[in-house]
């Protein structure tokens, strides 16, 4: 995710709540860092405040579908006026959501804009017993419900979601990690290890020597 907004601790809390989400959210305060950003990573969704210094963000919004990439726009605004909600739809944007709001319901839009994004799939990922309720952010095995941190929910489902692919380290780090992360880190290691311990036995993620991680048993 890529959160545009120059009022910054707002820009910050956005942020804040949804890493508590499991996403991994990149922050800008300006419609040119914004711009830099988008040409460089592949976003699932772009939360995009309009009016921003140095770059306005209906240009920042054209920018992203040019790309003619997989992100989806939610341009966040204080303006309610119809005819500019109609405007911001009309450069490409997928959704408006207006200052204030319920942080809750721009959780729950950045899910579906999310989900748009990537090949469908169903919201609850189910494979060896265990079971990923991503509306609910809850997972259980056999039964057992199972109490992860956001990096550990987000690790699962991205190896989840891969079917049985094998996913790199630097895959995960991208995609459970926000672009602060350090490449040379071992948060990726110390995150599968955890979440293994949680999820108990058998043991349902493989390490594959030279290549990444498995989830699903053999």
């Amino acid at each position: 995710m890529l959160v545009v907004e120059d009022e910054r601790l707002l820009a910050d809390s956005v942020a804040e709540g949804l890493r508590r989400f499991s996403m991994a959210v990149d922050v800008c305060y300006d419609g040119e860092q914004a711009m830099e950003r988008v040409g460089v990573h592949g976003y699932d969704v772009v939360v995009l405040d309009r009016d921003l210094p140095k770059v306005h963000g209906d240009d920042v919004c054209a920018a992203v579908v040019r790309a003619g990439g997989e992100a989806r726009v939610l341009m966040l605004t204080a303006s309610a006026d119809v005819t500019d909600r109609v405007a911001g739809l009309g450069l490409g944007a997928d959704d408006y959501l207006t200052k204030p709001f319920a942080f809750a319901e721009l959780v729950a839009r950045v899910q579906a804009l999310s989900r748009r994004a990537r090949p469908a799939l169903p919201p609850v990922l189910e494979r060896d017993g265990v079971v990923l309720d991503l509306p609910r952010h809850q997972a259980a095995r056999d039964g057992r419900f199972l109490l992860l941190s956001p990096k550990e929910f987000a690790v699962l489902e991205v190896l989840m979601r891969a079917e049985g692919a094998v996913v790199s380290a630097e895959d995960l780090l991208e995609k459970a990690w926000d672009e602060h992360a350090d490449p040379f880190t071992n948060a990726v290691r110390v995150a599968v290890m955890t979440l293994r311990r949680k999820l108990g036995d058998p043991p349902v993620i493989e390490t594959v020597p030279g290549a990444g991680y498995r989830f699903g048993t053999p």
